[in-house]
């Protein structure tokens, strides 16, 4: 077992690190100051670091040189941190470098070249985007903004609008399968995490950029560092024309979003606090997004996201309390513009939540616990149960006149056995909702992993959890929908195991897992039509799933493999197979739960052709299952594409340019009913750090 030293406090300056997964573990406890470190990669990384600042890179033969200061090394698999080696469950990190290196403009497009997430857009920028993990829908992951659940209780369609920029995003991390245990039991198949942070000197950087489909973004971020203090300011804004038009003519993908977030950090050996202030303003024209009969539909979202959240780093016991608030407000209309014709839909959801983490080390290992109380209130013109008192809606002459409110209170324990190659974490999570009315409910999960050598490690895992029906799902019943306010929440439990090979030079994992599906929620067609003569979908529990699936990553290092060259930098492969035991029904479509992704292929290259210009190529191939009725109510299956990406930019230490081409084959491909996605599309854009 091991005892930490909590006090004490020395620094230790490295120059080099050995090839030995052990070397960085031999000096936790101390500050360290490290001179050589690999850079992590797109398609697989393991752990992150909490403090990260690079101070200056060059192309090396053997590595990218680095000075990082290190304070502690975390990994978000599991309630109480962990280093690397003691973790017993994977987390992929995409890094701030590999979000640099991507042809993207947004996190939905960043995050299509992680192998186990499906990204089914239906526009382009992210105008809206749905995000799963491992065969899913967007409303069984859990969305969180350093660390604090940001999920929109409406609906997962919206939980991708953040309000920061992509340039300020320190790195991204994604753990797949039930994480009940780490971020709560709306995790029901994975969560994502955006983390930002601040420089930890005073700087001022600026961007802009334009390309195809009357694209122009621009934006500004700056901070001031003066001792245990930083705070942060940017403000964004980025509008598109769109790539597609109704019938009569009319633009009706097009695209505008307004962004800004403050963040401020107190940070001193004693106590860490941080908090938060974010807004989100979006307006796109929504196609066909929601009803095939229309094809002129508009959206407008505004949301504001605030958290205040501290830690105390002396002491054997430590505490994490945070509170947060998120206020999302959306206007739907079903026609644009036309409000006399179809009133337009408005909503407004308020989460407020309050949660304690603590964990402390003894002689049997790492113990964990916390809870958290969550508030859901919504008012609106048609979702939820009718209200005694109605409410005014901002700007309108009209009143919400419907609301629900739910709280959620959950319970977490874990227990970590750390052993000197051997990690055992075990725990449960205990969950009561008010809107289920039901009694206490219990998920339990046990991770374990053992190191072979250096480089091997075989791991294994058990968890389950549950999930509440949106609001949407339980009360959206215009516009060619009828839900049902009686669904019963959503459980999974799922078995996984794997093996993984890290080195400098090469870092690969492999992995199978089995998931069980119970009362799984699904929209779904079974072609009757509503009054207008649009096709009804109905939101039922379909079932029971079962879902198999495998998924592989291999990453090469090139300037370590061969340090004789510097063109060739990385490559990394990744592969994703499903397999569900449900099939589609004779006149039955699935909107969701059968429409998964069977096969995923990506694949990334990085090349230096000269000095400071890069040349990024991204591959990706999907083949989904599942099928989708046209504007005529004909029925199509999901045809398979590869999507071939490119991003070429010179990068010095003050300034910065890019050109990137997506879809570069010109394909035409849809990723969500009949909205076909752009063709091939330029961005070109510059930036300057002061």
């Amino acid at each position: 077992m091991y005892k930490p030293n909590f006090n004490k406090r020395s620094v230790v300056k490295f120059t080099h690190f050995s090839n030995h997964s052990y070397s960085l573990f031999a000096v936790l406890g101390k500050e360290v100051i490290i001179g050589v470190l690999s850079v992590a990669t797109l398609q697989h990384a393991t752990a992150h670091n909490r403090s990260i600042e690079a101070m200056q890179t060059s192309n090396d033969t053997t590595a990218t040189n680095k000075s990082i200061l290190m304070d502690e090394v975390n990994v978000a698999g599991t309630r109480a941190p962990l280093t690397v080696s003691q973790q017993a469950r994977m987390v992929t990190v995409l890094s701030r470098e590999d979000i640099q290196a991507a042809p993207v403009q947004s996190v939905n497009d960043l995050l299509k070249y992680a192998v186990g997430v499906d990204v089914r857009q239906k526009g382009a920028l992210g105008a809206l985007t749905d995000v799963s993990i491992r065969g899913g829908n967007s409303e069984q992951i859990t969305v969180l903004l350093n660390g604090v659940n940001i999920c929109d209780a409406q609906t997962g369609h919206n939980a991708f609008d953040f309000p920061v920029d992509i340039s300020e995003i320190e790195r991204i991390e994604i753990l797949e399968g039930p994480a009940a245990r780490v971020y709560g039991t709306s995790s029901l198949l994975g969560a994502i995490n955006i983390v930002t942070k601040a420089p930890q000197n005073s700087s001022l950087t600026a961007h802009a950029q334009g390309g195809s489909f009357g694209l122009f973004g621009m934006g500004a971020r700056g901070n001031i560092a003066h001792g245990a203090w930083n705070n942060q300011l940017s403000a964004s804004y980025l509008r598109s024309d769109g790539h597609l038009r109704s019938k009569v003519g009319n633009l009706n993908a097009d695209y505008n979003t307004l962004k800004s977030f403050y963040q401020g950090v107190y940070n001193d050996e004693a106590i860490l606090v941080k908090w938060h202030a974010g807004m989100s303003v979006k307006n796109y024209g929504s196609n066909t997004f929601y009803s095939s009969k229309f094809d002129n539909q508009f959206e407008h979202t505004f949301k504001t996201f605030t958290a205040i959240q501290a830690e105390n780093k002396q002491g054997r016991l430590h505490l994490r309390p945070s509170i947060y608030w998120n206020r999302s407000m959306d206007r739907f209309e079903l026609i644009r513009n036309v409000k006399d014709k179809i009133p337009f839909n408005y909503h407004r959801t308020d989460v407020y939540g309050a949660n304690l983490n603590a964990y402390f080390d003894w002689t049997l290992g790492r113990t964990a616990f916390g809870a958290e109380l969550r508030y859901e209130d919504l008012v609106s013109g048609n979702l939820g149960e009718k209200l005694n008192r109605p409410r005014p809606i901002h700007r309108t002459d009209r009143m919400y006149t419907n609301g629900l409110q739910r709280t959620n209170l959950q319970f977490v324990f874990e227990h970590n056995v750390i052993l000197d190659r051997f990690t055992l974490s075990a725990g449960l999570v205990a969950v009561k909702n008010s809107q289920a009315d039901m009694n206490m409910r219990v998920y339990p999960g046990i991770d374990a992993s053992y190191r072979i050598g250096s480089a091997w490690k075989v791991y294994a895992s058990y968890n389950s959890s549950l999930r509440m029906p949106s609001f949407t799902e339980l009360f959206y019943s215009v516009g060619g929908h009828k839900a049902d306010k009686h669904l019963l929440p959503e459980e999974l439990s799922a078995v996984e195991g794997g093996i993984k090979y890290n080195t400098q030079s090469v870092n690969t994992k492999a992995s199978i897992f089995f998931n069980h599906h119970k009362n799984l929620i699904d929209w779904i067609s079974d072609g009757t039509l509503d009054e207008s003569g649009a096709t009804l979908w109905k939101s039922v529990n379909f079932g029971k799933i079962n879902a198999i699936g495998v998924e592989a990553n291999v990453d090469f290092n090139f300037l370590h493999l061969i340090p004789s060259q510097h063109v060739v930098k990385k490559l990394s492969l990744g592969y994703a197979y499903l397999h569900q035991n449900e099939k589609e029904h004779e006149g039955i479509v699935s909107k969701y739960a059968l429409e998964y992704l069977k096969n995923k292929f990506v694949a990334n290259l990085q090349l230096n052709l000269w000095k400071q210009l890069d040349l990024g190529l991204n591959y990706r191939f999907q083949h989904r299952m599942g099928s989708y009725l046209d504007i005529n109510n004909l029925r199509h299956k999901y045809a398979s594409y590869g999507i071939v990406d490119a991003r070429l930019s010179w990068n010095t230490t003050n300034w910065g340019a890019y050109l990137e081409a997506n879809n570069l084959l010109n394909k035409s491909y849809v990723d969500y009913g009949n909205v076909v996605q752009p063709r091939m599309w330029i961005v070109t854009g510059v930036s300057v750090k002061l």
